[in-house]
């Protein structure tokens, strides 16, 4: 997979910085009418750093520098529903759109010039509020909050994370089992992740008496969970 990448990469870094016109670039005015339609998913593809700093409204965040991470995300978007994608500047987006339009999506949209374009048109940018890190000493207690806990590993902006929510809504709906779901947010938690040597999103793990027991990184089936959590 990383070496068929590797290849699609180069050929759409090309492709992308000589053919603009031709991945769908619309400006500013025109991506936001898409954007503010409701019909288009959206998404990032800057690193979490500078999604944090400012991002556009509803993004998903692939990073597309990074290979694994990006692969993986992606096949949590539906192929089928029009895409717009931005970066900073709109090469990382106009490469990522080749990309994905290679991949089977049927219409994938840059912003041209990225979100400096942007900026610079006077259009809003959200920006993640400040919020403290959770401790490790707050976190190591919160395991113990109950006889079963399950932790979650996740973020608003994370594709498989949000493919994870009415799974864990539908969990928590089942008053059969007796479990304490707690949430580590993945992209301000830092110093948890290292500690519990989370590198991707989503992860859940279950503790029994304070003891982790089970962990699977990605997106997990309802029953599973609920065998795990039984167990």
């Amino acid at each position: 997979m990383k070496k068929i990448f590797a290849i699609i990469f180069v050929v759409a870094s090309f492709y992308a910085c000589n053919t603009e016109a031709q991945n769908g670039a619309m400006d500013s005015k025109a991506f936001e009418t898409a954007m503010n339609s409701g019909t288009y998913q959206l998404l990032d593809v800057r690193t979490a750093g500078e999604f944090q700093s400012g991002h556009l409204k509803n993004s998903l965040q692939a990073d597309w520098n990074n290979q694994d991470q990006f692969v993986d995300r992606i096949k949590y978007l539906d192929k089928s529903k029009p895409l717009l994608v931005y970066c900073a500047s709109g090469v990382r987006s106009g490469n990522a759109a080749q990309y994905l339009l290679g991949a089977g999506f049927k219409n994938v949209q840059n912003l041209k010039g990225g979100l400096n374009a942007w900026k610079l048109e006077g259009k809003p940018v959200e920006s993640a509020a400040a919020v403290t890190q959770l401790t490790i000493d707050a976190y190591t207690a919160s395991t113990k909050k109950s006889a079963t806990v399950l932790v979650d590993f996740g973020a608003e902006w994370c594709p498989p994370c949000k493919k994870m929510e009415p799974i864990l809504n539908d969990l928590q709906a089942d008053k059969s089992i007796k479990f304490e779901l707690v949430k580590v947010d993945g992209g301000n938690d830092i110093d948890v992740m290292k500690a519990n040597q989370v590198s991707a999103l989503p992860v859940f793990i279950i503790y029994k008496n304070g003891k982790e027991v089970w962990r699977k990184q990605g997106v997990v089936e309802l029953n599973e969970l609920k065998k795990q959590l039984a167990n």
